[in-house]
């Protein structure tokens, strides 16, 4: 953000619903969401908080991770980021984001279901980069069930649990050998770990889950110097919404805000837990949810 920008009234800085009804087929596309997301592309302002850092971030084409990947680089930082084959165009504008910054992006199609996927990811990253300061794991998956659990089938649930937990569970397993200390790993939650709504149920546990694995991980590498932390997001204006959602002229409409956020909203955050700024936390959530209160 530029350094003069006035105050400005959050529950009036980005379109509020009612938004026109839309649906995508997963894994969704930036270009068609009416209103479009905003990346931070005309907006996030660097301050040299992670200079020369080397980061990957998974899921890194589109909503948050492009947000994301777009910050730490014009903060300074070298950006690996991932992508599913049918991302590629998303992924190439992240790319192209990230190198007008005047950094290096590296975008590579990785299928984090796949341990082998993951561990071939890292091994990427080190010889790309040398080492890993910034392990940001963001990709997952969704698919709403207003049906409830009888609809939720074997296979989604296989898909969502191995995709929200399995791959971060293997990426900070091969990682962790190359991130010095000092360096630091983010996930990704949701406001859906402390309040889930039923139609998300297999993917609210995961989140669930997710803020247990990293309090329990931050504890055991603390002494390595390397910190853990999440970031718990409410509802956010990204492509997987018409993608996995039925309704989407609504969304967001519950926060006290009044609006969902928009992914430059969410890239602020990880900055910070990135950033030497934040040396004394790990093992912390950062709630970033317009306004719900959470324990």
């Amino acid at each position: 953000m530029p350094d003069t920008e006035p105050p400005q009234d959050p529950t009036q800085r980005y379109p509020r619903p009612e938004f026109p009804q839309q649906e995508q087929e997963h894994p969704g596309r930036t270009a068609p969401m009416d209103p479009p997301p905003d990346h931070g592309e005309d907006s996030y302002r660097g301050h040299g908080l992670l200079l020369d850092r080397k980061a990957v971030v998974t899921g890194g084409d589109s909503g948050i991770g492009r947000a994301v990947a777009l910050a730490f680089a014009r903060e300074g930082a070298d950006v690996l980021l991932t992508f599913l084959p049918e991302e590629e165009r998303e992924a190439e504008e992240t790319a192209r984001l990230v190198e007008q910054a005047g950094r290096r992006a590296v975008s590579v199609v990785c299928d984090i279901r796949e341990e082998r996927e993951c561990r071939a990811l890292v091994e990427k990253a080190v010889s790309e980069f040398g080492r890993i300061d910034v392990l940001v794991n963001n990709a997952a998956y969704q698919m709403s069930q207003p049906d409830g659990i009888a609809a939720i089938s074997t296979s989604q649930f296989d898909r969502v649990v191995r995709t929200n937990l399995y791959g971060m569970f293997w990426l900070c397993k091969a990682a962790l050998p190359h991130i010095p200390a000092g360096g630091s790993i983010i996930n990704t939650t949701s406001v859906q770990a402390y309040k889930p709504s039923p139609h998300l149920l297999d993917y609210a546990m995961t989140k669930g889950a997710i803020v247990t694995f990293t309090q329990g991980l931050a504890q055991m590498l603390a002494s390595d110097g390397i910190r853990v932390n999440a970031v718990a997001p409410g509802p956010v204006w990204t492509p997987l919404i018409p993608a996995t959602m039925p309704d989407t002229t609504e969304f967001g409409k519950q926060s006290p805000l009044g609006r969902p956020a928009q992914p430059a909203e969410m890239a602020p955050a990880y900055v910070f837990l990135a950033s030497p700024n934040a040396s004394f936390i790990t093992g912390e959530i950062m709630n970033a949810t317009g306004g719900t209160p959470l324990p």
